[in-house]
């Protein structure tokens, strides 16, 4: 089940609009603090600069929504990256667009177009993913099952019946991160038991939040 997305890592990208430079800063943060901490860091490495854009939104229902126009023309900026992320349903993101003004003016229209676009820019650099609930599991099983557990893994669970195999963990027999979408989790299950002949056992399971 999708929670929300987000993005996978953090990144920059930068483009030219009429001789002004825009560099898109973004990062995935759980918290208004994290937030903070990330848009101050941009601003010190960017004190130079003639705007440093911040925008933030945070929580599964969007509960934090904040944003600066930091000097340029009032709602033509931050508000409209917020808006945008909104929009597209991106969540736990911190974003810093940082303009060096290159001496024409682009007028509201424009800033709102040069902000937005460069903050999608962003986005597509740090990667837009979306947060799912998962089935996780410890499963414990002899070693003649590791290759063969291996072989039936998936490389990322999305949307598809199957699983994916994480930490191993070496003993007198192994113990394996398994993980599933939720609805699959029977069906995993049966699978892992025909697998090893009802010898594989559960040592742990619960949902948690995952990027895919």
């Amino acid at each position: 089940m999708e929670l929300y997305k987000t993005v996978r890592a953090e990144a920059e990208a930068e483009q030219i609009i009429e001789k002004s430079r825009f560099i898109a800063h973004v990062k995935p943060v759980v918290s208004k603090e994290d937030g903070d901490e990330f848009i101050d860091l941009i601003r010190k490495q960017y004190k130079d600069a003639t705007h440093n854009v911040p925008a933030m939104v945070i929580g599964d229902k969007f509960q934090i929504q904040w944003a600066s126009d930091d000097g340029e023309p009032q709602g033509t900026s931050g508000a409209p990256i917020v808006q945008m992320l909104v929009k597209e349903g991106i969540t736990d993101i911190a974003v810093v667009v940082t303009r060096y003004f290159g001496g024409i003016k682009l007028g509201t229209g424009g800033l709102v177009r040069a902000y937005t676009s460069s903050a999608k820019l962003g986005l597509e650099a740090a990667g837009v993913c979306r947060v799912c609930e998962i089935c996780f599991m410890k499963v414990k099983t002899d070693y003649t099952f590791l290759a063969k557990i291996q072989n039936l893994s998936v490389d990322r669970i999305d949307d598809r019946e199957g699983f994916m195999v994480g930490k191993i963990q070496y003993s007198d027999k192994i113990i394996i991160d398994i993980m599933a979408l939720p609805e699959y989790r029977n069906n995993v299950v049966l699978l892992l038991s025909n697998m090893t002949s009802g010898t594989a056992e559960i040592l742990d399971e619960k949902i948690i939040k995952e990027k895919i």
